[in-house]
């Protein structure tokens, strides 16, 4: 029979070792969140707001391409927070040859989209640019394809707010839009 000695330094051991392989494991964990929320404020643009004026430009993003593709698409919100009106009169970026504003409409079973001059945006209003439908930015004649973690700059000038450069992040296309169902057919 083991003594009352033994008994209280296999358990005295046995729960040090245990504590102590739990307290790795946490404070590893803490490590690496720490590490991740180091590595995600050390780039604050990505998921920033960027502002011109009353104007509020949101996730500015684009989705990446295929090698030889030769338009993309950039998305963001925009909204004025302002008392007056406000115009989106321009939009430039050096990743493609021409940046157009584009709206999308549906005619039926058939997706429309034509290029827009400018838009408006009035006091406490937010349009929403995304892929399936409304504004959109088209990216006609790629420079290079759009790799998912790149980014690139873009600068969209305002009636009243002026220039303002934004960071566009280049996101996965999680689904082709043919597959999605999404486009449907599209006339341009």
């Amino acid at each position: 029979m083991p003594s009352r000695r033994t008994f209280r330094c296999t358990f005295h051991c046995t729960f040090h070792r245990t504590f102590r392989g739990i307290f790795r494991l946490i404070a590893g964990l803490a490590l690496s969140l720490s590490f991740i929320l180091t590595l995600g404020l050390s780039n604050p643009a990505i998921g920033a707001d960027f502002t011109a004026g009353n104007i509020v430009i949101g996730h500015p993003y684009a989705r990446a391409t295929v090698p030889g593709q030769p338009s993309g698409g950039a998305y963001f919100s925009i909204e004025n927070k302002g008392k007056e009106t406000d115009t989106l009169k321009s939009i430039s970026s050096d990743i493609a040859k021409s940046t157009e504003l584009h709206a999308m409409t549906m005619d039926g079973n058939i997706m429309k989209m034509r290029e827009v001059g400018s838009v408006d945006i009035k006091p406490s209003e937010k349009i929403v640019m995304q892929p399936n439908g409304g504004y959109h930015i088209m990216l006609v004649g790629l420079n290079k394809p759009l790799k998912s973690g790149d980014h690139f700059p873009m600068t969209l000038t305002f009636a009243k707010g002026g220039k303002i450069v934004i960071d566009v992040d280049v996101e996965a296309m999680n689904m082709p839009a043919e597959k999605s169902g999404a486009m449907g057919a599209m006339q341009h």
